[in-house]
């Protein structure tokens, strides 16, 4: 679990590259490289306040993945505030 102030969503993230997303800590916050398709899927979850879960690493890495999960919560208290 990675605690972060911003997202920065980046939808240039070429097929071809042998990725399926890449996360990495830029500075303080998160920077989430994800193919176009994928980039189309999320605005749409976030439109419909759907939670959506991001598989990050090489297509052919088998078991070993990271995931970015955007989860919408009913209670605010429970979430960090700050």
């Amino acid at each position: 679990v990675t605690g972060a102030s911003f997202v920065v969503f980046n939808g240039a993230l070429k097929t071809s590259s042998g990725f399926l997303a890449k996360s990495s800590i830029v500075e303080d916050g998160l920077m989430v490289q994800i193919t176009r398709e994928t980039m189309e899927k999320l605005r749409q979850a976030l439109r419909d306040k759907k939670d959506f879960k991001i598989t990050c690493g090489k297509m052919d890495a088998g078991n070993v993945k990271e995931y970015v999960d955007i989860c919408w919560v009913e209670n605010e208290e429970k979430t960090n505030k700050g």
